[in-house]
C-alpha cells in the first residue's frame, strides 16, 4: 500500500497533475457565477504548463540533480557492480525479446563496467508491482540482457524482491552480506544518483557513484549560442515537462525518504 499511495498521491502535485486539479476547480468556480475567481487557477494552470514544459526550467532543474556525481578520472575497482532496476519491460507479446526503456544505459554501461574489470561480479537489483503485468523480474530481464552482451550468468547474483530504491539498498545489502562484498560500484541513472547514493550511505554501505543515463551534458548549460534554439527551447514542449516531472520526482522522493528515516 506505501508502494501505491507515494505513486499516486505526488501525481497531483506534479505539473500535469497539479495543473489538472486547477482546471477542475476553475469550472466549479464557473458553475458557481464565480468568473472573477476562476482566472486564478486558469492563470496558474498556464503558469505551470508553460514553465514546467520550457527548456529554461526542466534544463537546470535535472541538472542540479546530475552534475551531484561526475565521475572524475577512472573508476576504481570494487568487489560488485550494483545496478538498480527500473530499465527494462517484459518481453511480453507482441514485443519479440526484453526492450530497453530511457534508462536502460544502466544495464548497457554495467557490462561495459565489467567488461573493463572494474568488478568481478554483478548485482543486479529489481523486481516487478503486481499490478503492472511482467513475464519476468528486472532483475531477471537484466540478466538477460547482459548474457547478450557477453557476461556469464556464472558472475551475477539477481536481487528480485525490491520494488522501491530503499529495498534496493536493503536486499542488496542482504547479498552483500552472504558473499563478502565490501566494495560496490553503484550504476543508476544520474538523476537518480543522488537519492540512491544518500540511502546506500544510512545503511553503511561503501559505494562509488557509476552514474550513467545522462539527460543534459555541459554543452546544455548557460544560454543557446542561436535565435532558433533559444526560441524553440522557450516554447512549451512535452519532453521538457517529462524530464521537469522526472526531477521533481526525485526531489519528492529525497523528502519521503528524508522524512522516514531513509536517506
Amino acid at each position: 500500500m506505501f508502494l501505491f499511495l507515494s505513486k499516486l498521491l505526488p501525481i497531483f502535485i506534479y505539473p500535469l497533475g497539479l495543473s489538472c486539479v486547477l482546471l477542475i476547480l476553475t469550472v466549479v468556480l464557473i458553475l458557481r457565477k464565480r468568473s472573477r475567481l476562476a482566472l486564478i487557477p486558469v492563470t496558474l494552470t498556464f503558469l505551470i504548463l508553460a514553465l514546467s514544459s520550457s527548456a529554461w526550467i526542466s534544463y537546470p532543474l535535472v541538472q542540479s540533480l546530475e552534475f551531484q556525481y561526475i565521475t572524475q578520472g577512472e573508476l576504481p575497482t570494487a568487489d560488485a557492480i550494483v545496478v538498480l532496476g527500473g530499465a527494462t519491460e517484459s518481453a511480453l507479446p507482441p514485443r519479440p525479446w526484453i526492450e530497453l526503456r530511457e534508462e536502460g544505459d544502466r544495464v548497457l554501461y554495467a557490462g561495459k563496467l565489467y567488461r573493463d574489470k572494474k568488478a568481478p561480479r554483478l548485482i543486479l537489483s529489481g523486481g516487478r508491482v503486481d499490478w503492472r503485468p511482467s513475464s519476468t523480474s528486472e532483475a531477471e530481464d537484466m540478466a538477460i540482457i547482459l548474457e547478450a552482451m557477453g557476461v556469464p550468468r556464472s558472475a551475477m547474483l539477481l536481487e528480485s524482491r525490491s520494488l522501491n530504491t530503499r529495498e534496493n539498498a536493503v536486499y542488496t545489502q542482504e547479498i552483500m552480506q552472504a558473499q563478502k562484498i565490501k566494495k560496490i560500484l553503484l550504476v543508476t541513472s544520474a538523476m537518480h544518483m543522488p537519492r540512491s547514493m544518500l540511502i546506500f550511505k544510512k545503511l553503511g554501505i561503501e559505494a562509488t557513484p557509476a552514474p550513467t543515463d545522462y539527460i543534459t551534458s555541459f554543452a546544455d548549460r548557460g544560454l543557446r549560442s542561436s535565435l532558433e534554439a533559444t526560441i524553440l527551447d522557450t516554447l512549451p514542449d512535452a519532453d521538457q515537462m517529462r524530464r521537469t516531472t522526472r526531477a521533481l520526482r526525485e526531489y519528492m522522493g529525497i523528502l519521503i525518504y528524508r522524512l522516514r528515516g531513509w536517506a
